[in-house]
């Protein structure tokens, strides 16, 4: 589906199957049978001790919430492997226009059409860090909804500090009004980044299934309610 961009980009495409398909190659282990993490790329060392360092890795047969198990999580889908093998991370106009395709694609948008939910819900899920965490007790998402984590990487209201890795949203709806065509972009960008920029490190919460139609839209209402904090 994506264009492997150079020699280079294949050769790191062609290790990353041996490692999902079989595990990792490291290093020789030598006489002592101890692992030499010093002849290790940073790649590879981290890819090690990730799936393959005894007693020291991640459970990767741990069962996950959505189903499956760690090891199974960790493996790279097919947006993600494409992006990970880009040079500088700047994609050819061809590898630009497949993944936007295929990001269009997967987005589903409400029978209704885009609505705003409830902002105070959705200010709750913007600031929370709840759901899919990895651990030995798990989030229970019976007992409390998923959250967007959003605020690690957006400022939002100035009540709370958010972080600096994504454009500040102070303002976001006070500024650019609720338009058809302002919520089709606030939407498509939480549901799937990858339609407008390809190789985002904005995760895809709608195809991926991390949040729900209603938080989607609650979410949406934090950001365009008048009454909501961000637009004060």
């Amino acid at each position: 589906m994506f264009k492997k961009k150079t020699p280079m980009a294949a050769g790191i495409a062609a290790f990353a199957t041996i490692l999902f398909a079989g595990g990792c190659a490291v290093a020789d282990t030598g006489k002592s049978g101890q692992v030499d993490y010093t002849a290790m790329t940073p790649h590879e060392l981290a890819e090690y001790l990730i799936f393959e360092a005894n007693g020291g890795g991640f459970n990767l047969s741990q069962e996950m919430q959505e189903g499956g198990t760690a090891r199974e999580r960790m493996q790279q889908d097919e947006l993600q492997k494409a992006c990970s093998i880009i040079d500088d991370g700047k994609p050819d106009a061809e590898t630009m226009a497949a993944i936007r395709t295929a990001a269009q694609e997967s987005i589903v948008y409400p029978e209704g059409g885009i609505q705003l939910g409830d902002w105070k819900r959705g200010r709750e899920l913007a600031w929370s860090g709840f759901g899919y965490r990895v651990g030995h007790n798990y989030d229970d998402h019976s007992v409390r909804d998923v959250g967007g984590t959003c605020y690690n990487c957006h400022q939002f209201a100035t009540d709370r500090t958010g972080g600096n890795v994504g454009p500040v949203l102070t303002g976001y709806g006070k500024t650019r009004g609720t338009s058809d065509a302002i919520l089709k972009y606030a939407y498509d960008m939480i549901y799937n980044p990858h339609v407008y920029f390809p190789c985002t490190h904005m995760p895809r919460f709608g195809s991926s299934g991390f949040l729900d139609e209603q938080s989607i839209a609650d979410i949406m209402a934090y950001m365009f309610d008048p009454e909501s904090p961000v637009n004060e």
